[in-house]
């Protein structure tokens, strides 16, 4: 952890251990506070506490017999006997942070998986946003469906952005989308789309499923600016230098008076912080809204992001577990062009 800090390969790093005793969180301390780091490491803690027992026997079921210290190790019984016995010897030696003691020490305190919150003494940017994301996040069973709107006037003659309809096509799929939701009937299914037509025509036929329907401006597509009505091919006899920096790094390139997928990733801060504390949510939106929301639940690279693939008239069900996030496709037969442009070579 000091050698990735100290190498600046990132700005944070995450101690995973059990620092149960006041001894161990002050050999910690020590450390991250020594000269040899420039500049020195600001320490914030994150103490877990739990006491409901049905909260611990189901975090043991789905979370802890799946970890890599016991799948595929040993049975799930003996495995969650192992986990019980591991939590008795961490509660014998356990001293918890305590505000008089630990008064110069910046902590959160999550109790009993985020029914209550205690923080203490934060500072900074980063650990503020470290207590909004934990304040937001939990650990109920849900899943998050991902949709581009139905395909749209523009896409059938391959035109970038604007704000047209849906085609012939596209008003099959949206009535295609609400037979496959009746069939999945969820509780508290919620609808956030976004503000362009041919996404709210796509919500329109969910709205008397859905308990609750939300137009987001955050979820529009990335803003091409000059760019928007235009093919690629009109895109790259116009402007070629453009195009050709785009094909480079298409990441962080930015379209003139337009966007940038970093610039799309910071816009949609605000909906994954809303999707981590929701409950099932279908999100109707864009090629590129939703590669963003996809990278982010499967820890995808800024280098594969612009490229995920996301096609029309498919539902992206993505199921976050304790490790990892699943994820299904579930295409439909409806005809659609095809989007998707590969990685330049």
């Amino acid at each position: 952890m000091g050698r990735y800090l100290d190498a600046k390969e990132g700005e944070v790093a995450i101690l995973d251990a059990t620092n149960t005793t006041r001894e161990r969180r002050h050999i910690l301390m020590n450390y991250c506070k020594n000269l040899m780091h420039e500049p020195p490491f600001r320490v914030f803690f994150v103490e877990s506490v739990c006491d409901d027992e049905d909260i611990i026997n189901s975090n043991i079921t789905e979370v802890k017999i799946n970890s890599p210290d016991y799948k595929g190790i040993m049975s799930q019984e003996e495995a969650k006997e192992d986990f019980l016995k591991r939590i008795e010897n961490y509660r014998m030696q356990y001293e918890p942070l305590d505000e008089e003691y630990d008064e110069e020490l910046s902590y959160i305190k999550v109790i009993n998986a985020g029914k209550s919150f205690y923080v203490h003494n934060v500072n900074g940017h980063v650990q503020s946003r470290v207590v909004y994301f934990l304040m937001n996040i939990h650990l109920l069973p849900r899943s998050i469906y991902l949709s581009r709107h139905g395909e749209s006037e523009y896409n059938r003659i391959g035109r970038l952005g604007g704000d047209s309809p849906l085609s012939e096509n596209g008003l099959t799929y949206a009535g295609r989308l609400l037979q496959y939701f009746e069939t999945e009937n969820l509780s508290d299914f919620r609808v956030w789309s976004s503000q362009k037509i041919r996404a709210a025509q796509t919500a329109s036929h969910l709205k008397d499923l859905a308990g609750h329907t939300e137009f987001w401006k955050c979820l529009d597509e990335i803003d091409a600016g000059i760019c928007e009505g235009l093919t690629y091919e009109d895109f790259e006899s116009r402007y070629p230098k453009q195009f050709a920096e785009r094909d480079k790094d298409k990441y962080h390139y930015r379209y003139p008076s337009g966007e940038s997928y970093e610039d799309l990733v910071a816009r949609l801060e605000p909906v994954i912080m809303e999707l981590e504390r929701q409950s099932n949510v279908l999100v109707i939106s864009h090629q590129a809204v939703l590669r963003c929301i996809l990278a982010y639940f499967t820890n995808k690279n800024r280098d594969d992001l612009p490229y995920l693939k996301v096609p029309l008239h498919t539902v992206i069900k993505l199921t976050p577990k304790a490790y990892s996030c699943e994820v299904e496709m579930f295409p439909f037969k409806i005809e659609a062009v095809d989007t998707y442009r590969e990685k330049p070579k």
